[in-house]
């Protein structure tokens, strides 16, 4: 997530209000170890929020130079930015 907001230049607060999830919400989630620790519905909520900023998330299977997880820029995204 923290990536994620760095990507767009989104602070905590920001990506709180784009996904209706509190601000402490937020902060909890980033400050989780290793995997992102969360109600199923916030971390919906904040996928679809970082999904409609733009962030593409990389699963283990998805294509990605590393093959491993991570997020990128949307090809809509590159091209308006």
């Amino acid at each position: 997530m923290r990536a994620a907001r760095a990507m767009l230049g989104m602070d905590q607060r920001r990506l709180a209000e784009l996904s209706g999830v509190s601000l402490p919400t937020i902060q909890r989630m980033e400050a989780s170890d290793g995997n992102v620790r969360g109600l199923v519905d916030s971390l919906t909520k904040v996928v679809e929020a970082l999904d409609r900023a733009g962030i593409e998330l990389i699963g283990d299977d998805m294509p990605s130079a590393s093959g491993g997880r991570g997020i990128r820029l949307k090809q809509s995204a590159r091209r308006e930015g």
